[in-house]
């Protein structure tokens, strides 16, 4: 069974609309929002993001719920990395693993108070918005006279998660970097002409062999542009590697497998899900403790990105994060919503931040522009849903 246009198109709009923010912003900037670094900023300034909205997207499947903690524990988690990395000395290696020791303990917390005592996660996670934030700032002003705790001089933190591969001077075209692109192209254009090709051997739904074509084509131009982009930015940031691992992982996750399946039909109705046979209390108790792993590759990121661990870490990434998977087509009802529309819709938070940035846009009126888009974003959801019935 082919889909018709309209259905094609309708399924595309946000990608569409990212498309035409993008050329917006580019005219009224000038064209420095084409350029290679802002291309790179681009990447590096929202990769917190796409790796934080991974988590969150997780939570909302279950039923629309949400992790509002998850901001203020990037800035605890800061604190105990610039403490344990500066403070204590001890190696980069080690650090890492106690942050993350940390991380778990908090997910398995967090978890257990979430599925197995039944407190609402907005209750839960609250409770560490607020804690979270006031024992990080504390940690920080013990051992800094300025609330800041910098690790500048931990060069192999900072080459891990904000360094860059293939590295070369700026305006230089790096051959090594296009390769990976032209071959990244490649794979998408058979992954997608092979995904088709299995969907109409089983008889599944299917875009037309045109239109498949056409997206692959598309998809293989914007991969080879951003790595051109990046090729003359002196190279590909290593915290790019970070946010591909991280969304292909999850899109597996989610397409491939039995659990990821399970996070869909708890969303879709739980009291079904559990008559079925499902564990919903564990997929709840999955979620949270997943969402508090994510934090913690999302704080080693932004850790690295600011070179130092403040008080002001984390402030409304939350927000950033929920509002990335919503625009991006994740109901906030539960129970649908797709790692590539996640991807779009941080894409297209990163170009709202970056573009009215260049234009000098004031801070509080970019928060209005965001809240529109993401009150847009609902109404066209719950529309589409209608329609659809």
């Amino acid at each position: 069974m082919k889909k018709n246009f309209s259905q094609v198109l309708k399924d595309n709009t946000m990608i569409i609309v990212l498309v035409l923010v993008y050329l917006f912003f580019t005219w009224q900037t000038g064209g420095s929002m084409f350029s290679p670094l802002n291309f790179n900023a681009l990447i590096t300034q929202n990769a917190y993001v796409f790796i934080l909205a991974c988590g969150m997207l997780m939570c909302m499947l279950t039923g629309g719920n949400i992790d509002l903690s998850c901001g203020s524990f990037v800035c605890f988690l800061g604190a105990i990395g610039g403490y344990l990395m500066v403070v204590k000395n001890l190696s980069t290696g080690i650090s890492i693993v106690l942050m993350l020791v940390v991380g778990i303990i908090y997910g398995v917390v967090l978890g257990y108070l979430v599925a197995y005592m039944n407190i609402p996660p907005w209750i839960a996670t609250l409770a560490g918005y607020l804690a979270f934030r006031g024992i990080g700032t504390d940690i920080l002003s013990s051992n800094s006279s300025t609330g800041s705790i910098s690790v500048k001089n931990m060069e192999s933190f900072l080459n891990i998660f904000s360094g860059k591969l293939l590295s070369t001077k700026l305006n230089n075209l790096n051959i090594p970097c296009m390769a990976v692109g032209v071959i990244a192209a490649v794979i998408v254009i058979l992954a997608n002409l092979i995904g088709r090709a299995n969907k109409v051997r089983k008889g599944y739904e299917a875009d037309s062999a045109a239109s498949v074509l056409l997206k692959s084509v598309i998809e293989a131009a914007v991969i080879l542009l951003v790595m051109y982009k990046l090729a003359m930015g002196g190279g590909i940031p290593t915290v790019l590697v970070w946010v591909v691992v991280v969304v292909l992982f999850y899109s597996f996750i989610t397409e491939k497998t039995t659990i990821g399946r399970h996070f869909y039909v708890v969303g879709g109705n739980r009291e079904a899900a559990r008559l079925s046979g499902v564990n919903t209390r564990r997929i709840m108790f999955l979620a949270y403790l997943n969402m508090a792993i994510i934090t913690v590759i999302t704080t080693w990121t932004v850790l690295a990105r600011f070179q130092a661990a403040n008080s002001t870490a984390g402030t409304n990434y939350e927000m950033d994060a929920i509002s990335a998977c919503v625009v991006g087509g994740v109901s906030a009802y539960g129970g649908s919503g797709r790692i590539f529309g996640m991807v779009v819709g941080a894409t297209l938070i990163g170009v709202i931040n970056l573009g009215m940035s260049l234009m000098n846009i004031d801070a509080n009126f970019q928060k209005v522009v965001k809240g529109v888009v993401l009150l847009g974003a609902v109404a066209f959801d719950i529309l589409s849903k209608r329609r659809a019935k």
